[in-house]
This record gives structure tokens, sequence and C-alpha cells, in this order.
């Protein structure tokens, strides 16, 4: 089991990067056995990521139905997701194969997402690694990092309204 950090930590990460949310839904239970093929690929896709480090994946924070992956660059998923040399190409045919007919039994979807450098915070406190700390770097919310605008990069705090 991964240690807790009892301690207020924040999130960095160096320059822009991508967060990309997967999941998938089965839309009618006596159905499962049908999304069983999709959640044994993504397990192997997973690991053939983290054992590739100019691949761009940074890092994965899994759950059910949400995997949320985090990447280097659009340009570096997208070379994964259409590669004919990796897992994913030829799950993702064999995919629309076996639903070619029975599309609505097991969805699945994505969504990606850019972040310009600075522009997010993440804060955790008596968690352990997880998220983008664990994509990134943790580090101590003290200083700028105290606060959420902060964390953003933000402008200062704003100041204390002067009474009229």
């Amino acid at each position: 089991m991964t240690k807790v950090r009892a301690e207020r930590l924040a999130a960095e990460i160096e320059g822009d990067f991508v967060v990309f949310l997967i999941g998938m839904r089965i839309n009618k239970p006596w159905k499962v056995r049908a999304g069983l093929p999709v959640f044994r690929a993504m397990g192997k896709m997973l690991k053939e990521l983290q054992a590739d480090p100019e691949s761009g994946f940074l890092g994965v924070t899994n759950g059910f139905p949400v995997i949320v992956q985090y990447w280097r660059s659009f340009e570096q998923l997208e070379r994964y997701a259409r590669s004919r040399d990796h897992l994913h190409w030829p799950a993702w045919v064999e995919f629309n194969k076996r639903v070619n007919t029975s599309r609505g039994d097991v969805g699945i979807w994505h969504e990606t997402y850019q972040v310009r450098a600075g522009e997010f915070e993440a804060i955790y406190s008596g968690m352990p690694p997880f998220g983008l700390g664990e994509a990134g770097a943790l580090v101590p919310a003290t200083g700028k990092r105290e606060s959420a605008r902060g964390r953003l990069r933000r402008a200062e705090e704003p100041a204390e309204q002067a009474a009229d």
C-alpha cells in the first residue's frame, strides 16, 4: 500500500500537459461480458505505456468507470492511439467489430483537455501520491501554493477592498 503523506501538498508539473479521461459503461447489465475484452485490453495498454518512458505518458489514476491519464502532449497521445505497433489500435479495431450490431450494449467515451503551464491547481492532504501529484511532483503547499489562486499562478490575491 502506498504511504499516506500527512502534510498539505500541491502538484507541480513542468510545461504544458494533457489530461485524458476515458471510461466505459455497461448499458445492458445482462451483456456485461461484452465489456470484458475492453476492460482487459485497457490494463495491458497501461502496462505497455508505463514501460515506455519515451511515449509521453506521464501517469494514470485508475478507477471505474473513469480512468484519468496524464500525457506530455496531445501529439504523443494521438501517436500512441493510432500506432499499428502498439496495443491500442488492434484493440480499438476489435472492439468496433464486436459491437458493430450491438453498439448500445457497451459504451465507451473519452475527453481530452490540453492544459497550459501554470493553468491548473491541485491540493492533497492526508493522501498518498495521487492524480497529477503522482504524474508530476508533490511539493509543500506553502507560500504562494497555499491558495488555489496562488497554485494557478494567477495575479496576487486580491487586496482587502477599502471601505468607501
